[in-house]
């Protein structure tokens, strides 16, 4: 590996160890060779939402708008030729290049990314799965070849829980949501509960607003069901870190429900206890999993 791609590899290690310590202490439990590139989709992704969120936030905007379409485009093309000069898009070709991960996937995150500049509300689930496809759940159909797969049920079991995994950040991210002018809840299904968008936004803690929480949280849990029962599919070496991952991940929703629903006041986090816990019985299931 030569020096340049190399650097390329440590920068998304970085952005991974830096703003997403769950998931990377789940990469950890993976083989060594298997980490790198699933760093490099982590920093791809990482700096996207970064360009909406944080990189950008004094520009307008347009500016956002521009800087995610010019930065996106060029990534794009670089996957296309199979070379890249970008700090972040070097590790990305070198990776799609090696487990010919489809193209289709990164246009869709794209396009999901631009949605979050101009998208602010969504009136139903099919509308929200349109941005939860390209923000989610490709994320998880880029690193099947990655991870390993033995059955095309691997690929429902993925979508699945790329979904739960962004469904459970969303409840607990809905005052941090609001900051940004977005809500993720569709509207109609808090309609159900009598809840509006005028309440929503009065960050009030009210019972229709708690059910609200908890039939979204149900759905959460249901989707990581599904996507249990397809990790069988997965190679035998990388079902404890995918099982950890949806522990941790999912498992915001259990620390939702003991502050009482209440998103407003206080962000839900995994407790250290528990990410070594989980972390830990993992490892022992991956130690078995090489033996074999």
């Amino acid at each position: 590996m030569s020096a340049l791609l190399q650097e390329s590899y440590d920068e998304c290690k970085r952005l991974n160890a830096l703003h997403g310590k769950t998931y990377y202490l789940a990469t950890l439990l993976l083989p060594a060779r298997k980490r790198p590139p699933v760093h490099a989709l982590y920093g791809f992704a990482r700096y996207a939402d970064e360009i909406v969120d944080d990189l950008a936030s004094t520009l307008s905007e347009q500016e956002k708008a521009d800087a995610l379409r010019t930065w996106g485009a060029s990534v794009l093309n670089d996957l296309r030729s199979g070379k890249s000069e970008d700090l972040i898009g070097r590790a990305l070709v070198d990776t799609v290049t090696q487990y010919s991960i489809p193209l289709s996937y990164f246009e869709a995150f794209m396009k999901s990314m631009e949605m979050d500049l101009t998208v602010t509300r969504y009136q139903n689930y099919d509308e929200l799965m349109t941005y939860v496809y390209g923000s989610a759940v490709v994320i998880g159909l880029e690193m099947l070849p990655i991870l390993g797969y033995s059955d095309p049920r691997a690929i429902e079991a993925a979508t699945a829980l790329g979904t739960a995994f962004q469904l459970a950040n969303f409840i607990r991210d809905i005052d941090e949501d609001i900051d940004r002018g977005r809500i993720y809840m569709p509207l109609d299904e808090l309609a159900k509960f009598g809840v509006s968008e005028e309440m929503l936004l009065a960050r009030t803690l009210t019972p229709e607003i708690i059910e609200a929480i908890k039939f979204q949280i149900a759905r959460v849990r249901e989707l990581q069901s599904i996507a249990e029962a397809g990790i069988k599919y997965l190679n035998p070496i990388s079902r404890p870190c995918i099982r950890a991952a949806s522990e941790l991940y999912c498992g915001i929703v259990d620390e939702i429900e003991a502050n009482g629903y209440d998103v407003f006041n206080t962000r839900a986090t995994t407790s250290k206890w528990r990410r070594f816990r989980v972390a830990g019985i993992a490892f022992i299931q991956t130690l078995f999993a090489r033996m074999r």
